[in-house]
C-alpha cells in the first residue's frame, strides 16, 4: 500500500471511529450486532489474567496489549445499606510510580453499589481533567482499572446486565468516560488488595 493510500485509509478509519463515538449506547450495540451477523468481526481471544472490555460497549477502542500509562484503583461502600456513602480511589502513574489518593463522602441514603459506581466515576473524571490540564489528550493513554466490586466491573464490561435504572445510568456514565481513553482494561482484584492500597 502506498503512503498516500495508507494515509487515506487512516483518515477514513479516523472519521468512522469519530462517528461511532457519537452514537448512543443502544446504537453501538446495534452496530456491533450487525457486524457480528455479517461475520465482519474477528474472533476475540480470552485473556485469563484480565477481563477485557467487550466490544459491544467500547467498540471504538483499539485492541492492543501495551502496558498501562495509568492504573486506577477504586472502592466504595456505605455504613448501612442504604446508609452513609463513602469511597476512595488511587491513580498511579506507571512512568514514575507517582500516586494520588482521594477519599470521598457521598452523604446519606447510599447503597454499597451506588458508592462503588460514584467513586469510579469521580476517579475517571479526576484523571481526565488532570490529563487535559497538562495539555494532553486522554486518547494518548492506556488505562488499567482495578476494583473488588464484581458488580461494577461486570456491568461495565457487559458480562452482567444493569437492570435497575440507577445502576444503568451510572454504568453508561462510566462507559462514556472510559471511551475517551486510547485503551482500557478492567480487572477484578481481591478485597485485600484494595484495602492495602486504599486503607479500607
Amino acid at each position: 500500500m502506498s503512503e498516500q493510500n495508507s494515509r487515506l485509509t487512516s483518515d477514513r478509519i479516523g472519521l468512522i471511529a469519530a462517528a461511532i463515538a457519537e452514537l448512543e449506547l443502544e446504537e453501538k450495540q446495534q452496530l456491533f450486532q450487525l457486524l457480528v451477523d455479517r461475520g465482519d468481526l474477528p474472533q476475540q481471544k480470552a485473556d485469563p489474567e484480565s477481563s477485557p472490555v467487550q466490544l459491544e460497549y467500547l467498540v471504538s477502542l483499539p485492541e492492543d496489549n501495551r502496558p498501562p500509562d495509568y492504573v486506577l484503583i477504586f472502592d466504595g461502600g456505605s455504613k448501612g445499606n442504604p446508609g452513609w456513602g463513602y469511597g476512595s480511589y488511587a491513580i498511579i502513574r506507571a512512568q514514575d510510580g507517582a500516586q494520588r489518593l482521594e477519599r470521598l463522602d457521598f452523604g446519606d441514603n447510599y447503597t454499597n453499589n451506588e458508592a462503588e459506581y460514584d467513586t469510579f466515576i469521580a476517579a475517571l473524571q479526576d484523571l481526565l481533567q488532570r490529563i487535559e490540564q497538562a495539555g494532553r489528550q486522554p486518547q494518548e493513554f492506556a488505562l488499567e482499572v482495578r476494583g473488588d466490586s464484581t458488580l461494577v466491573i461486570n456491568q461495565v464490561q457487559g458480562t452482567w446486565k444493569a437492570k435497575e435504572p440507577r445502576m444503568r445510568e451510572r454504568r453508561d456514565r462510566c462507559l462514556r468516560l472510559l471511551r475517551r481513553f486510547g485503551q482500557i482494561k478492567l480487572k477484578t482484584q481481591p478485597r485485600e488488595e484494595s484495602v492495602r492500597v486504599l486503607g479500607h
